[in-house]
């Protein structure tokens, strides 16, 4: 009768797991098609008001508010573009994803990490990894 309830206890915890990736991979799908569009009100829901978004090109770590307010330059950048991206790996609240942005004229491959927890981004990095999306 333990071991029943073990593997009980055990499969349980196993579901909740397998169901917070599928919540994280939903919310990181949201987050693409909020980027892509430019839309300020879903970002800013995804975000934790006390997110830190670090662009390693750039050397820049953002707030929330800063994130939100640099749309407006993001959103003229982003006219005509398309977002791919794909789940690298999930570990414990924390996602790498693999995206390729492809602009009108020119494309990046970035690896972006989100850390996530109660359903918003809490902390986001940004690096290139190639100037063209011809490895994705």
């Amino acid at each position: 009768m333990a071991c029943r309830s073990i593997a009980v206890a055990a499969a349980a915890l196993l579901f909740s797991v397998i169901s917070a990736r599928a919540d994280d991979g939903a919310l990181i799908g949201r987050w693409y098609a909020a980027l892509l569009v430019a839309d300020r009100t879903e970002l800013a829901d995804l975000l934790a008001d006390d997110v830190r978004i670090k662009l390693d090109d750039l050397g820049v770590v953002q707030t929330k508010q800063e994130f939100i307010a640099s749309i407006d330059d993001w959103q003229g950048a982003v006219a005509g573009a398309e977002i791919r991206h794909r789940i690298e790996k999930t570990e414990v609240g924390v996602t790498t994803v693999i995206a390729c942005y492809d602009f009108p004229n020119n494309d990046a491959l970035m690896q972006e990490t989100f850390a996530i927890a109660d359903n918003r981004i809490t902390a986001s990095s940004q690096a290139a990894i190639a100037e063209n999306c011809d490895a994705y």
